[in-house]
């Protein structure tokens, strides 16, 4: 044999995990590319829940398996590549002796040949992100007629967790249903973002035109405010 690079990559039919890391670390690391995934969240996406799923993950992810110093090293390289430092995200990578086969941070491996997998939402937001505040057009919605319409129940699904019955009305615009939401839980309808079949739904809009059928789950898009926390007594 030739050295223990040609050792490992004879081995490379059925290696075990160990063995694997460290083949791929000596044969096939590539430097990291700069194209950013590309990727669509399952509903749109607000700034601060980005923030909070990647947060959740990097409080998460060492538990479980692999060095808690490459975890750092590749919450640091992830957050460089996002800010579009490529050169001192390589930096790091190179400095925790971090492999790369594929050249990208999804698929990551340390000298050791443990296997580290950064999910895509900690290196780039996804295409159906959304802005934090509501757009400024509800001044010139006017108030529908006193019991105009038909009363119906409208089934919402917070992005809080919560799923609930909203009773409406058939001529509520969706600024006034949110308003109904308001009045019901306490959401500023400000902070409110409406979604029927992935679409965003504007305030103007008027129940009887979205045509929802019966049982079909509306998500709102709740965004925290990060001021005026309120104390809760028990």
């Amino acid at each position: 044999m030739g050295g223990c690079v040609g050792a490992q990559h004879d081995s490379s039919g059925s290696l075990n995990e160990n063995s694997e890391g460290t083949g791929v670390a000596l044969g096939r690391n590539q430097p990291l590319k700069k194209e950013k995934p590309k990727w669509k969240s399952d509903y749109p996406m607000t700034d601060g829940q980005l923030r909070s799923k990647r947060d959740e993950f990097w409080d998460t992810a060492p538990a479980f398996e692999g060095r808690k110093e490459i975890w750092d090293a590749l919450k640091a390289a992830a957050h460089a590549f996002e800010s579009n430092d490529h050169e001192l995200a390589q930096a790091i990578i190179d400095g925790a002796n971090i492999t790369l086969p594929h050249g990208a941070l999804t698929e990551c491996y340390d000298e050791l040949g443990n296997r580290y997998q950064l999910p895509v939402y900690c290196l780039a937001p996804p295409i159906n992100m959304i802005e934090e505040k509501s757009d400024i057009e509800t001044l010139d919605i006017p108030e529908p007629p006193p019991n105009s319409g038909y009363e119906a129940q409208l089934r919402l699904r917070l992005s809080t967790g919560k799923d609930l019955k909203l009773v409406v009305r058939s001529t509520d615009t969706v600024f006034h249903m949110k308003r109904r939401l308001h009045a019901a839980e306490g959401v500023e309808p400000g902070s409110q973002r409406w979604f029927f079949s992935g679409r965003p739904l504007t305030d103007k809009m008027k129940l009887e035109e979205l045509k929802i059928p019966k049982d079909y789950v509306v998500q709102v898009i709740v965004s925290q405010p990060v001021h005026n926390p309120t104390p809760v007594e028990n």
